[in-house]
């Protein structure tokens, strides 16, 4: 089998379908490049020092791990000085990261959380990097948060590292969805997946069973139905998987089909949701429709929601494109 790296694929990617400019490319690889070095770090573990929290928290008010803050650093100082990026956004931090003065300034925006699923870090369960690049705004001068707040079909590329048995990356920049496996001892990226595309129909769900009881209405009946199984109104059986790293549910539906839902519920009502739309949301939303699947918030299309700021949470329903009509319908009943 021909092995075609990282480098060769964009190049040629450029050639056919003219998407990949090439300060996007080099975005693309350094990103590459530093999801490499977050693996090497995620691979060494408890002999690396890196387990357990940091004893601080994020802008979420979330307890960080060290593994978190060293992700966070590696992306930031991986994607600085290469003059493709106006500014950075992460999950992590309050605000923009703009590019120094004594680095040139690209065309080209980056958000990204540094690293999905923090909980199973220290139990040795896949965890994974998500990113989104965004075009800046024509005439931009000094990037501000506003600058960001782009809808999720602006988005030029998106993609996802899992740190798993096998380190992957999978992205998107527009046209199909493809997959890269690390070569460890060789340290290259290999595409091994073209053109993924998730089943249109599905008999697995993901979901946080334990929140059963603050649920609203659609999200009960949804997953009732499917609990009645071969018996009940959706006419066959279910099975359930639940990760609780975004990313590692993601990429099973990706290779095998399922919906993944993140509802808002009624424990902190004023909340939408939990996921972060410009983090996690928008990209896994592109990836997932480019693979021919669908993403809603329970009433509109992912991609379509206009942000309104920089650590929007939003309620999250992706994958097979028939479960996730049959539950925003079910939002729509509810609704009328």
């Amino acid at each position: 089998m021909k092995r075609i790296s990282l480098t060769r694929f964009l190049v040629e990617e450029q050639r056919l379908n003219n998407n990949i400019p090439a300060e996007l490319r080099l975005l693309i690889e350094v990103v590459a490049r530093a999801c490499k070095t977050i693996s090497h770090a995620v691979g060494k573990g408890a002999l690396g020092e890196v387990l357990g929290t940091a004893h601080s928290e994020n802008v979420q008010g979330e307890v960080q791990k060290k593994l978190d803050i060293l992700s966070n650093e590696i992306l930031l100082e991986a994607n600085e000085w290469g003059g493709h990026l106006a500014a950075m956004a992460s999950e992590e931090m309050e605000t923009i990261h703009p590019i120094p003065n004594r680095y040139p300034q690209g065309e080209y925006m980056l958000l990204f959380d540094p690293l999905d699923g923090s909980s199973n870090i220290d139990v040795n369960v896949s965890i994974g990097t998500i990113f989104s690049v965004l075009k800046a705004p024509e005439g931009m001068a000094i990037p501000t948060e506003q600058d960001f707040l782009q809808k999720g079909s602006q988005q030029v590329a998106a993609g996802y590292a899992i740190y798993g048995p096998q380190t992957m990356l999978i992205f998107t920049t527009g046209n199909g969805v493809n997959c890269f496996t690390l070569d460890r001892e060789m340290g290259s990226w290999v595409l091994t997946e073209r053109n993924i595309q998730i089943p249109v129909d599905t008999q697995e769900f993901a979901i946080n069973m334990s929140n059963v009881r603050h649920w609203y209405p659609p999200v009960t009946r949804y997953v009732d139905e499917m609990l009645a199984g071969k018996t009940g109104p959706l006419n066959k059986n279910y099975n359930m998987r639940w990760i609780a790293s975004m990313v590692a549910d993601v990429h099973r539906i990706l290779h095998r089909g399922g919906i993944f839902m993140y509802p808002a519920d009624k424990r902190e009502p004023d909340k939408a949701g939990k996921l972060r739309l410009m983090y996690e949301a928008n990209p896994m939303s592109m990836i997932v429709e480019q693979a021919g699947g669908a993403s809603t918030d329970g009433k509109q299309r992912m991609l379509d929601i206009q942000p309104h700021a920089l650590h929007q949470r939003v309620p999250v329903f992706l994958g097979s494109k028939n479960e996730v009509e049959l539950i925003t319908r079910y939002h729509a009943e509810h609704s009328n």
